[in-house]
C-alpha cells in the first residue's frame, strides 16, 4: 500500500476546491460564518469541518475514504481492522468492554486501569475480578500485574469473558505482556489492552513492542499523545478469532457521535502517513534528542532521572520528599511545560521531531535549581499497601449499587464504608479509590497526602459520597 497517500485529508480538499454552497450542517457554513476575533486561529480547519456528503463517506458505516484511510492503517499497524475514534481512547476502551462483556459476565482487569476501563466496567454491568499491580521500589510507583497474580486469577476464574491490561504505562513503563498474553490465550479468553501511549511503538525497533504485535486481540491508541494528530484522535486495533468486529462498530457507533469530526479523522490518516514514512535517520536524530534533553534536565541534586522502556519518557524523580508540584510550578513560570505531576514526580515527554530550545532549557534547570536552595524537605510518602490484595473483587456490584442510595461524608467518616463514587488523580486518570470499593485508612492517608503536595482530585464536592 501507499503510506504516502491520505484518502480522507485528500478528498476534503479535493472538495474544499470545488467552492461548494453549504444548505446543510455545521452552523459554520464552510467558515463563513464565524467571530472575526478567531477567525485568524480556525479558518483554515473549519473549511474541512464537514458533514457526511457525497463522496465524503460515513464513520460508521464507511465504503469510501474513510474506509480506505482505516484500511491504510491497518495495513501499517498489521491489525486485521482499524477504527477510527473522534472520543479518544475513552470511546474504544469502552466500546472493546461492552462487546465483550453482558451484564454479571467476569472481566480480570489490571487494578491500576485508568478511569475509562472502570466505566466501561460499570456501563457492561460486569463483574471486574481485580489483579493489582507490583510496587517497583526502583521507579517508586506500582507499574503491572505479575504473571503469577495474572495466572493465579484465570485459575480462580477460569469462566472469565476477557483480561484488561495497560500497556505501557503513562511513564513509558511496559513488562513480559507477551507471556501474559498467552497465558490468557491459553483459557480462550481474549486481551483488551489500553495502549493509550504507545501510538509510536510500531515506528521501529528503537520502541518497544506494540501489545498488538505480541498477540493482543484489541489495542486501543492515542494517536493524538504522541503522533500529529488532533486531541481526541485515537485508533482501535483488532487482531482475533476470538472477537467480533460487528460487536465493536455496534458500540463505537452508539457511543461515538453521530456527527464526527472529519478535522479529527483527516489527522488520523495524517498521522498514521507519518509515522508509516518516518526514516531511520530521522528516528535515530529524534533519540539522540532526547537523550540531550535528558541531560540536560538531570543536572540537578534535586531529583534523578528514572529508567525506562520508552526513550521519549523522561521522569524526575524527586529527592528528599521535596513537592514535584513546586519543582512544576517553577518550570511553567519559565513556559515549560510538563505532562504529568504527581506527588514526587514530573514527566515530560518529547515529541517525534528533534527539541531545538536547549538554551532555554538549560537555563530553566538552572533557575529551579538556584530557587529550590531553601526548599524545606517534607516526608516522603508511603504508598506500598495501598493495594493489599493481589486479586481483588468489588463488595457491590454494579447492579446492587443501582438500587441503593449514597450520601456524602468527610473522607474520615466514609472509612469502612462502601464508595459510590470513584476518588481519581488526574492526571493519570487512575482511581485510588474505585466506585463499590470498601474504603480503608490508606486510601485516605494517600488522598489526603496527594491534595496536600497539589496533586488534582476529579471531584465535585469535598469528601466522598458513600452507599447508605
Amino acid at each position: 500500500m501507499n503510506h504516502h497517500h491520505t484518502p480522507l485529508f485528500q478528498t476534503l480538499k479535493q472538495f474544499n476546491n470545488t467552492s461548494p454552497t453549504s444548505f446543510h450542517v455545521p452552523g459554520h457554513k464552510n467558515g463563513l460564518l464565524f467571530p472575526t476575533y478567531a477567525r485568524e486561529f480556525f479558518d483554515s480547519i473549519l473549511k474541512l469541518d464537514m458533514t457526511e456528503l457525497p463522496g465524503l463517506d460515513d464513520l460508521h458505516a464507511p465504503t469510501e475514504a474513510i474506509a480506505e484511510a482505516e484500511n491504510l492503517a491497518a495495513d501499517f499497524f498489521q491489525a486485521d481492522h482499524t477504527f477510527f475514534l473522534v472520543g479518544g481512547s475513552t470511546a474504544g476502551n469502552l466500546a472493546m468492554i461492552l462487546a465483550t462483556c453482558n451484564g454479571g459476565d467476569k472481566v480480570i482487569v489490571q487494578r491500576n486501569s485508568h478511569k475509562s476501563v472502570m466505566n466501561g466496567l460499570e456501563l457492561s454491568g460486569a463483574r471486574p475480578v481485580f489483579i493489582a499491580p507490583e510496587y517497583d521500589r526502583e521507579v517508586d510507583r506500582y507499574i503491572s500485574p505479575s504473571q503469577d497474580t495474572l495466572r493465579k486469577a484465570l485459575h480462580e476464574h477460569p469462566d472469565a469473558k476477557a483480561v484488561v491490561l495497560t500497556y505501557p504505562d503513562y511513564f513509558g513503563k511496559t513488562y513480559a505482556i507477551k507471556e501474559m498474553i498467552d497465558a490468557v490465550h491459553a483459557y480462550h479468553m481474549p486481551v483488551l489492552v489500553d495502549e493509550a501511549h504507545g501510538v509510536h511503538f510500531s515506528v521501529g525497533d528503537s520502541f518497544p513492542p506494540s501489545a498488538l504485535d505480541l498477540g493482543a486481540d484489541v489495542v486501543v491508541q492515542s494517536a493524538h499523545k504522541m503522533a500529529p494528530a488532533m486531541t481526541m484522535a485515537s485508533f482501535l486495533h483488532m487482531k482475533s478469532r476470538l472477537l467480533s468486529k460487528d460487536r465493536i462498530a455496534h458500540y463505537l457507533q452508539m457511543i461515538q457521535s453521530s456527527s464526527p469530526s472529519y478535522p479529527l479523522m483527516a489527522s488520523l490518516d495524517i498521522a498514521r502517513a507519518f509515522l508509516a514514512i518516518m526514516k531511520t535517520e530521522e528516528i535515530d536524530n529524534i533519540i539522540y534528542s532526547a537523550s540531550m534533553v535528558r541531560e540536560i534536565l538531570q543536572a540537578s541534586d534535586h531529583w534523578r532521572i528514572l529508567s525506562t522502556d520508552d526513550p521519549l519518557k523522561i521522569t524526575l524523580h524527586m529527592k528528599n520528599g521535596i513537592a514535584a508540584k513546586d519543582i512544576a510550578d517553577l518550570f511553567e513560570k519559565q513556559n515549560i511545560y510538563p505532562e504529568l505531576v504527581t506527588h514526587n514526580q514530573i514527566l515530560f515527554i518529547h515529541g517525534l521531531t528533534p527539541f531545538r530550545n536547549f538554551h532555554k532549557l538549560k537555563k530553566a534547570v538552572q533557575n529551579v535549581g538556584d530557587q529550590l536552595k531553601n526548599q524545606d524537605n517534607r516526608a516522603t510518602i508511603e504508598i506500598t499497601k495501598l493495594f493489599t490484595q493481589d486479586i481483588q473483587e468489588l463488595t457491590l456490584d454494579y447492579q446492587e449499587m443501582n438500587q441503593l442510595n449514597d450520601k456524602q461524608f468527610s473522607f474520615h467518616e466514609a472509612i469502612g464504608h462502601i464508595a459510590a463514587e470513584a476518588v481519581i488523580p488526574y492526571p493519570p486518570g487512575i482511581p485510588v479509590i474505585l466506585k463499590g470499593e470498601k474504603i480503608t485508612g490508606p486510601h485516605i492517608e494517600i488522598i489526603e497526602t496527594l491534595v496536600e503536595r497539589g496533586v488534582k482530585i476529579q471531584q465535585r464536592d469535598p469528601g466522598i459520597r458513600i452507599y447508605t
